[in-house]
């Protein structure tokens, strides 16, 4: 990002993992967690209507029985393994870390500059959104558990895949319509340049945050993107559109 270079915007939209937090937290923390508990929290739950209803939809996807519980674990097991970003499965998966959080068997990670730049954007009048492949339960989970207490007051609002998949332009096109703006009002940041490419074609205003302890991405990658890349989301000057 040019030195001194500020992006005006109405709302910023930001990405978890690899952007606020660890990846490793997710993939070694959570997902392992979730695949251990899910068998068992499947079967001990199946009359709850709220889980019966996500039981039902992958079974819909999968096309399988869904009176067969056995191959339902199996194919949500089999979409854990395959890191797959299917609705259903993510919400049970937020139903369960629910249950590891609030017994305190973890807190969620955040890299120690996230807290200062959401907190100054905040008090800077910035409506912050958050936009994750995990769902939107898991995600208030995961905020309002962090290792710097709840920060849930911080954000306005929560996008998931239900809005599309985050590679999708058209994704874009649905959230800024939910937040009545101009695609080109909203900023999004992330570490996956193919989600910042279809923001881009979207309209959207991006940031690229390599990272470069999490080895996805070298900082001269960014060289040649149309994407300014930061490596902190401090060092991102963002300013108030009204």
């Amino acid at each position: 990002m040019p030195h001194g270079t500020a992006v005006r915007v109405s709302a910023v939209l930001i990405d978890i993992e690899g952007t606020t937090s660890s990846i490793a937290f997710v993939h070694e923390v959570l997902f392992p967690y979730a695949r251990q508990a899910l068998p068992e929290f499947v079967r001990s739950h199946d009359a709850n209507p709220a889980v019966r209803a996500e039981l039902d939809a992958t079974a819909a996807e999968a096309g399988i029985d869904p009176h067969d519980v056995d191959a339902i674990i199996t194919t949500l097991i089999a979409w854990i393994d395959a890191d797959r970003k299917a609705t259903p499965l993510k919400s049970l998966q937020g139903m369960i870390w629910e249950d590891g959080y609030r017994s305190g068997a973890f807190r969620a990670h955040l890299y120690p500059d996230t807290l200062p730049a959401l907190s100054a954007w905040h008090e800077a009048g910035l409506p912050l959104y958050i936009y994750s492949s995990g769902s939107i339960h898991a995600q208030k989970l995961f905020f309002g558990h962090s290792e710097a207490g709840d920060l849930r007051h911080l954000f306005s609002g929560y996008f998931d895949t239900t809005s599309g998949g985050k590679r999708e332009a058209a994704s874009y096109h649905n959230i800024a319509r939910t937040l009545d703006l101009q695609p080109e009002r909203i900023l999004f940041l992330s570490d996956i340049p193919e989600e910042l490419d279809a923001a881009r074609a979207a309209g959207v205003q991006t940031l690229w945050v390599i990272r470069e302890v999490e080895g996805r991405y070298r900082l001269d990658a960014g060289a040649d993107s149309p994407h300014p890349v930061i490596t902190q989301l401090t060092d991102a000057k963002i300013e108030r559109l009204d």
